[in-house]
């Protein structure tokens, strides 16, 4: 269960720098989109990754690694924008974007966690197309 924890923490890290890097770049803009676009762009991610998975590989460069974190930064996205409901304009500081990334992310940890107990782990035995699938 530690290995799980380190695992998440350490690919948590990367996708937190992906979005503190494009919270940077262009604010919280994201507080626009209806739930509906984010998950569009969720779907637009795992079509992807289901395209390169089965083609082996990649024209634009950005890998499927690049993709799963995207799904995790969209998801995180959508979780607050449930919690908050749409805004008419990026109302939402870096550091309170960040907070609220944080939390997400948490309650996800806290959830996987709960899963693990009851489930053994059976995602580790899966294939990642069953999982880009789901």
């Amino acid at each position: 269960m530690n290995q799980t924890i380190e695992q998440y923490i350490s690919i948590c890290e990367k996708c937190r720098v992906i979005f503190e890097k494009k919270t940077k770049d262009y604010g919280t803009a994201w507080r626009i989109l209806r739930t509906t676009s984010l998950t569009d762009q969720l779907y637009i991610k795992a079509k992807r990754i289901k395209t390169l998975e089965e083609k082996g590989k990649s024209m634009v460069g950005e890998g499927i690694a690049d993709e799963f974190i995207g799904v995790i930064n969209y998801c995180a996205m959508a979780l607050i924008q449930l919690d908050l409901g749409v805004a008419n304009e990026a109302d939402l500081s870096e550091v309170e974007a960040l907070q609220r990334y944080n939390e997400k992310l948490e309650q996800a940890k806290n959830l996987m966690l709960q899963k693990n107990h009851d489930y053994g782990e059976a995602w580790r035995e899966m294939r990642t197309s069953s999982l880009t699938d789901l």
